[in-house]
């Protein structure tokens, strides 16, 4: 990760919307409830507040833009790529992200309904900085998942129920250097919630799914400006689908990478930058997933006994992060291209186009 790029894509706000272009075509509204309803999930990239987005944090509405973006999804997830404070000594790495704890009101009122803080940031401002971001997450407005004051903490999932379905959702990072060297979350020891290795994470999925409709996790994983999974976020997503996580997300990368579905998983393997300091492509290339969920199936058997999905479609909308760091959306030809990029992406993966 660097500092801000020249910008080359559009301003906030000056894309045209689309409704008819494959790369932006919608979920059919969920009837969340109804027996043979559809539930719909929306996830985004990674978020931070650095340079000239940190007046964002303390405006609430500041990203109110991304909200019509989810459309009528009934859970919305992004990685919030940031420690939540506003002391602390930066830890010996190159780049340290921060912003005050005013910005989960600021991502409550864009949308968002639960965010993981299980990645290499979370921890920039050492100690007094994990202290404040675990207060933080203790009066946040949505639940942030993946970071906790121990062990038992930071790998237990966020309960919630949504449209009907009772719902476990997981974070953790899977990006070894000094934040999961010196603060992953141990038994008694405050951090992150390691994925290296997915023991611990399989261990959480396999203890709740013959309690819960459905189970996501969302990871932190892969490797910096790949446009490919790595092996080791491949074994993963192999090992939590085998636990019975029906939602396999994640970012790091800061491209966006290949989707599809992995036996009764849908696995996305990187979902690129989402409000960031870089605006320039390949960095500003961003979407949201939205995925579609048949809520009479998830509740018929439970996680770990399924044999097929119950993620039943995906739809990815193609946005470009403006000059201000907030993605937008685009023109039907970008919006055309993007979403090329995006099926492209798939052949590295092993993932398949179709339940």
């Amino acid at each position: 990760m660097g500092p801000g790029a020249a910008n080359t894509s559009p301003d906030h706000g000056t894309g045209t919307a689309l409704s008819s272009d494959p790369g932006t075509s919608s979920v059919a509204p969920a009837t969340p409830g109804d027996a043979g309803g559809a539930v719909t999930l929306a996830f985004g990239g990674d978020i931070h507040f650095e340079e000239y987005l940190r007046p964002l944090a303390g405006d609430p509405e500041g990203l109110a833009a991304l909200k019509p973006l989810w459309g009528a999804a009934d859970l919305r997830m992004a990685n919030l790529e940031t420690a939540i404070t506003e002391r602390g000594a930066p830890i010996g790495k190159e780049f340290h992200f921060r912003t005050p704890a005013s910005a989960l009101t600021t991502l409550a009122n864009a949308g968002l309904t639960v965010l993981t803080e299980a990645n290499n940031h979370g921890v920039d401002f050492g100690p007094d900085g994990l202290s404040d971001t675990l207060a933080a997450r203790a009066s946040s407005p949505i639940p942030i998942v993946g970071i906790g004051t121990g062990e038992s903490d930071a790998y237990a999932p966020a309960l919630l129920t949504v449209g009907g379905l009772k719902i476990a959702v997981f974070g953790a990072d899977q990006v070894y250097e000094m934040t999961l060297a010196n603060y992953s979350a141990g038994a008694t020891k405050a951090g992150v919630a390691s994925a290296l290795p997915d023991t611990r994470i399989v261990k959480a999925v396999t203890a709740i799914r013959d309690e819960v409709d459905l189970v996501v996790v969302y990871l932190h994983w892969g490797l910096d400006y790949q446009q490919c999974p790595d092996g080791q976020s491949i074994a993963t997503a192999k090992d939590l689908e085998a636990a019975g996580a029906d939602v396999i997300v994640g970012a790091h990368s800061h491209r966006v990478n290949g989707a599809g579905w992995l036996g009764t998983a849908y696995v996305a393997y990187g979902l690129g930058n989402f409000v960031w300091w870089r605006s320039a492509e390949p960095d500003s290339r961003t979407g949201i997933l939205t995925l579609t969920v048949d809520a009479a199936a998830a509740r018929a058997a439970r996680p770990g006994s399924r044999t097929t999905p119950v993620v039943t479609n995906a739809t990815w909308l193609p946005l470009l992060i403006g000059r201000d760091g907030i993605p937008a959306r685009v023109s039907p030809a970008d919006s055309h291209r993007l979403h090329t990029v995006w099926d492209q992406a798939r052949a590295c993966t092993g993932l398949a186009a179709s339940p």
